[in-house]
């Protein structure tokens, strides 16, 4: 029996799995992951499936507990420990790429302002400024010199910096309706900007980011990345373009599916460092370097699911291309079931 808590949202993965279970005749039932009595209702099940995310700060309070003590009692998880415990933490991440010998951007992370405020002295420049968590590159700026790194020292061991960068949501969310326009997008864009005078539940109980500052070296050239997912035996992913004038193509919108555009290295080290990472799911964010060698940038265990359905097909760990389209959480069900079975 799989449990699954069920979150009706747009970005939820839980209705496919539900779709999946349905499809193949495995035996599953909806549990709410926020109750008190969730181990009473977990009592009869072999394994639970939750996908929780960034936009859940309540989720993002426990996810990762619940799901340790829930691994301790020899139940199954998706995400497991191995591939949720460093979600929406960029400095945890690249603590696990360095542990394991992973290519990956040039990383500084401070502790103490004294530390940071020498190393922005000495450093050449620019610099990737970036908050821990968040999506869509809301939380990610360009450091053009020492003065503005000196900035956001000041405010990194000071008061802090919100969680949600209200203006930058704004602008993302007028880049959206420009590329899809309509009543919805109109919507969302009103709401965007009354979200810049009034905060959110959520906001509300978001916890400022303080008390640390991170940069990461800026690899200039790069009018694109890479993201790739690895699901047990599959790799699949898409191109994302800049935005316009503009480094970062997360969040952009604008995306390329051909398979010959994909450099075979990137999709063997995100084999790889699924392997020794042992997770279930991972995207993984490649940029190239000077010399056009692939840097790890980030990486996430869910992600959108609209542009991935677009996907022609996927790689095995052989690199033999397999055509077609597919539901990548689909996937996700098959592996978790079979783990159990």
């Amino acid at each position: 029996m799989i449990a699954i808590h069920f979150d009706n949202g747009i970005h939820s993965f839980s209705g496919r799995w539900i779709e999946y279970c349905e499809k193949h005749n495995i035996a599953y039932k909806l549990v709410n992951c926020y109750a008190s009595d969730l181990f009473e209702q977990l009592k009869d099940c072999d394994g639970l499936m939750w996908h929780w995310y960034q936009g859940d700060i309540i989720a993002l309070q426990f996810a990762r507990q619940l799901t340790t003590a829930l691994e301790k009692m020899g139940m199954k998880v998706f995400p497991n420990s191995n591939t949720g415990s460093h979600f929406d933490d960029k400095i945890s991440q690249g603590y696990l790429f360095t542990a394991i010998g992973s290519p990956m951007v040039p990383s500084y992370v401070f502790y103490e302002e004294e530390e940071a405020r020498k190393w922005i002295e000495s450093t050449s420049y620019p610099k990737v400024f970036k908050l821990k968590g968040g999506a869509s590159s809301v939380n990610v700026k360009l450091v053009k010199n020492s003065t503005a790194a000196k900035q956001l020292m000041r405010k990194a061991f000071g008061k802090g910096f919100p969680s949600f960068d209200r203006v930058a949501l704004f602008k993302d969310s007028i880049l959206k309706a420009k590329r899809a326009p309509g009543m919805a997008a109109f919507i969302t864009v009103v709401k965007a900007f009354l979200r810049i005078f009034i905060r959110t539940e959520v906001e509300k109980h978001s916890p400022r980011e303080r008390g640390y500052l991170y940069f990461q070296e800026f690899i200039p050239d790069n009018k694109y990345d890479t993201r790739l997912v690895v699901i047990g035996n599959r790799c699949f992913g898409l191109r994302r373009y800049n935005r316009e004038n503009d480094f970062r193509a997360s969040g952009s919108g604008k995306f390329d599916y051909d398979k010959e555009m994909f450099d075979p290295r990137c999709i063997r080290i995100a084999f790889e460092v699924s392997e020794k990472l042992d997770t279930q799911s991972m995207a993984y964010d490649f940029i190239m370097d000077k010399d056009n060698k692939p840097l790890l940038v980030e990486m996430s265990y869910c992600f959108s699911i609209a542009a991935y359905d677009h996907c022609p097909g996927y790689w095995d760990k052989d690199l033999v291309w397999h055509e077609g389209t597919f539901k990548a959480q689909y996937f996700m069900a098959e592996d978790f079931y079979n783990s159990i079975k």
